[in-house]
């Protein structure tokens, strides 16, 4: 499993990089986040672990979140109650002040992997409609007679979520409850990213979709 580190300093990046090893993730570590939104992961993200000294900033935060829905951890500064209040209440699975006990912070990341897992994708089955085949157990799509197209974990949950009920439509604020897990109120973005994403990997003319379709006002829904 892959896990995804934001930590300047060299000293708590070491630490931190053994706790995320015995929680039993492989290790990325980044000094850039803004680079590393623009230059997504290809490797399935499945633990993000960011530390910030100082400012925490929320609006970056939640780019991520719109490029993954893998839980997520914030290691801070001690906070003033009212920002620690919007720190919970935006995108973030748990978040952790200085100082703190490596020991007890191992625990927490294994506990808040074991309660944000979800249904095992080679539970699901395979779903095809005429021309899009989609295979859950490798994470994969296939168009046609194309290639098997690898999709990011939001993708697929997205993907799988619309083609589940073919015709039915889903407003951006169910989508993002049902795969982000939190509520979508003012969050529309985040779905139009991924329709976006998703419709360049399966649409053969993303800006005319045969597909993932448009509602127009009301949210998007897959045609068989």
């Amino acid at each position: 499993m892959q896990s995804l580190m934001l930590c300047p300093d060299s000293d708590e990046c070491a630490i931190l990089s053994v706790v995320l090893q015995r929680a039993g993730y492989s290790v990325k570590v980044t000094k850039d986040l803004h680079q590393t939104i623009q230059n997504w992961p290809q490797t399935p993200i499945e633990f993000i672990l960011l530390t910030f000294w100082g400012t925490v900033p929320i609006p970056l935060i939640n780019q991520i979140r719109a490029e993954s829905a893998a839980p997520m951890l914030v290691i801070t500064d001690p906070l003033p109650e009212e920002f620690q209040i919007k720190l919970w209440e935006s995108t973030i699975d748990l978040v952790v002040s200085r100082p703190y006990s490596a020991k007890l912070l191992l625990a927490q990341v294994r506990s808040l992997a074991k309660r944000t897992a979800g249904m095992p994708y080679f539970s699901l089955a395979p779903i095809q409609y005429s021309e899009i085949s989609l295979n859950p157990s490798q994470r994969t799509v296939k168009v046609r007679e194309g290639p098997e197209i690898p999709l990011s974990r939001l993708e697929f949950q997205l993907l799988y979520t619309l083609m589940t009920h073919p015709g039915q439509v889903f407003v951006p604020e169910h989508l993002i409850e049902h795969i982000w897990g939190y509520e979508g109120e003012g969050n529309r973005n985040l779905v139009r990213g991924l329709i976006k994403r998703l419709r360049s990997k399966i649409e053969p003319d993303p800006a005319n979709p045969s597909y993932l379709l448009t509602q127009s006002g009301v949210g998007y829904f897959f045609r068989r």
